[in-house]
């Protein structure tokens, strides 16, 4: 067993790395820098509200408008990774998304068990800043804002280049609900 301090919990399996989250965080952050200015500029916007004092929807919407481009330079700088370093990032993702698997941050976001999901996939696709702040404040969470493709999108990324779907080893399940200590 290991003793993963982030969530409280104990489980069985393998944690990321702090060198494994820093180098996944930096291909997000340079891909929202391939982005531009504007998204840069929405998402200090998210991150920096009072979510008890204004209405999250604009700027979740104008986030939306980029995440294609966003998922597409993710694409781009992830194109040399190897099957290990896909596994890697894709390890890092589904203990994101675990960690994000709360019943308190539902309470912010709404939506099925899928939906959930996908608003966690938002929420890590915003970037650390946004992602850390919803740890810390679940109400900075956005209502319906969903990112289905960056829940799996090393998975999927591995499955296109190598033929399967990556075994991260952690032994948790990205999936709604399936954090135990969350609910």
């Amino acid at each position: 067993m290991t003793n993963d301090v982030s969530s409280g919990g104990t489980y069985s399996g393998r944690v990321p790395t702090a060198e494994e989250e820093a180098r996944f965080w930096g291909l997000v952050e340079s891909a929202w820098a391939m982005c531009g200015p504007e998204p840069a500029h929405v998402r200090r916007a998210l991150t920096g509200r009072d979510p008890a004092a204004d209405d999250d929807n604009g700027r979740r919407c104008a986030l939306d408008a980029w995440l294609d481009r966003f998922l597409a330079q993710l694409r781009g700088l992830c194109a040399d990774l190897s099957s290990a370093e896909l596994t890697d990032m894709d390890r890092v993702v589904e203990r994101k998304l675990y960690d994000l698997d709360r019943q308190d941050i539902h309470e912010h976001t709404d939506g099925s068990d899928d939906g959930f999901l996908y608003c966690r996939g938002f929420i890590v696709a915003a970037g650390q800043e946004f992602y850390n702040a919803v740890l810390a404040v679940p109400a900075m969470a956005v209502m319906d804002a969903e990112c289905e493709a960056m829940c799996y999108f090393f998975a999927h990324l591995h499955d296109e280049r190598f033929g399967d779907y990556p075994d991260t080893g952690s032994g948790i399940s990205r999936e709604s609900g399936g954090n135990p200590d969350g609910w």
